[in-house]
């Protein structure tokens, strides 16, 4: 940047309280290391795994190592300032917290995967505060997120989705030879299981049989109340990167080659065992359907910024299922989603910019809408 030209400050939200805390912060420190200095400024904000929310000082290093120096801080969910406010402890005579701004942010990267960050909670609060933020409204994260209400909005829009059954977890609690029984009648094995309202493969597992079933649904139980059980078919997992708001593009489609039965956690993040095959051995036509589905999946629950298009295409029938439309997904530097913009030709750097742009233009667009409304008399 040159002259007097301000930076943009960008409050860049990580952690939270979800299974997938450990990930975001993956995902948290490639943006920051990334994103032009030039032209940003950044803010971190960190969120503890118990919901407090951390500013000031280093809040990524006080989440990964536990080590003091940030301060606890809040964003409060009205108009006007939009500043992060650190809260003081009360001192001398007075009994009271008090409040005084550590900065303000022109814009918010949330960097939260899961529950608390991607199902439209932290997107409500910034609504409220009337801060620009990078991805998904309310609606969009909320049914992307929620794997069920998912499906049926695929379903509604004509988009193909494996066959499933949600069971509820007091449900499964008060009666699971009923559940066990109904999955069986409609699903065969093996199936998979899965929290309705988590990703990056924390609390999933096959079922080859009734054993499993039972393990995989205690299992996804200890994450959420609503489990959801997924016909099981032999997959080829693609996936495919979409960036934009009206008017979204897609990636080159990636595939995922799993080290391990699925691609579970461990492959993801711990192991490294998976092969990210870019750009995916695809024909064009079946390149065209990924891209065009994805789009049209984006589009459907009216999503916004970013989101990874999940696919399944059978290998036997040649059917392709859509998955999952993932509205935060990962930023690692071993992720889906950036590695298949910069095969595609927008490099990180390229991308995180794009990304905090459209957050700005649909934020001003929603600053058409009116917000009061005076009856002609």
């Amino acid at each position: 940047m040159t002259g007097n030209t301000k930076r943009i400050r960008v409050g860049i939200i990580f952690g939270g309280r979800s299974g997938e805390h450990e990930v975001s912060l993956r995902s948290a420190r490639s943006i920051m290391d990334a994103i032009d200095k030039d032209k940003y400024e950044v803010l971190p904000i960190g969120i503890t795994k118990e919901g407090r929310w951390l500013a000031g000082g280093d809040p990524w290093k006080a989440l990964v190592s536990g080590e003091a120096g940030s301060r606890p801080a809040a964003l409060l969910g009205e108009p006007g300032s939009r500043a992060v406010k650190a809260i003081e402890a009360p001192s001398g005579e007075s009994s009271a917290m008090s409040l005084h701004d550590i900065a303000t942010v022109d814009v918010i990267f949330p960097v939260m995967h899961g529950p608390y960050g991607e199902d439209g909670t932290i997107q409500g609060l910034l609504e409220l505060a009337d801060i620009p933020y990078v991805g998904a409204g309310v609606v969009g994260s909320a049914v992307g997120m929620d794997k069920a209400i998912f499906k049926a909005v695929m379903t509604a829009h004509g988009i193909p989705v494996l066959p499933h059954q949600l069971v509820l977890r007091s449900e499964w609690e008060a009666d699971r030879e009923s559940v066990i029984a109904r999955a069986e009648s409609s699903l065969s094995y093996p199936m998979f299981v899965k929290p309705a309202n988590l990703g990056s493969s924390v609390g999933i597992s096959r079922a080859a049989d009734r054993a499993g079933l039972t393990a995989a649904l205690d299992e996804a139980a200890r994450y959420d109340r609503r489990l959801l059980i997924e016909q099981g078919i032999p997959a080829r997992e693609i996936e495919v990167s979409v960036l934009g708001n009206e008017n979204p593009i897609a990636s080159i489609p990636g595939e995922v080659i799993p080290g391990d039965v699925f691609y579970s956690y461990a492959d993801k993040y711990l192991r490294n065992d998976a092969q990210l095959v870019i750009p995916a051995p695809l024909d064009e036509n079946m390149v065209r359907q990924v891209q065009q589905t994805a789009i049209r999946a984006f589009k459907a629950i009216d999503c916004a910024g970013l989101a990874r298009a999940d696919f399944l295409l059978d290998k036997q029938t040649g059917q392709l299922w859509m998955n999952e439309l993932n509205t935060i997904p990962g930023f690692t530097s071993i992720s889906m989603y950036p590695k298949l913009w910069e095969a595609s030709g927008i490099p990180y750097p390229e991308l995180i910019d794009r990304l905090i742009q459209l957050a700005l233009e649909r934020h001003a667009d929603r600053q058409r809408n009116k917000t009061t409304y005076e009856p002609e008399a």
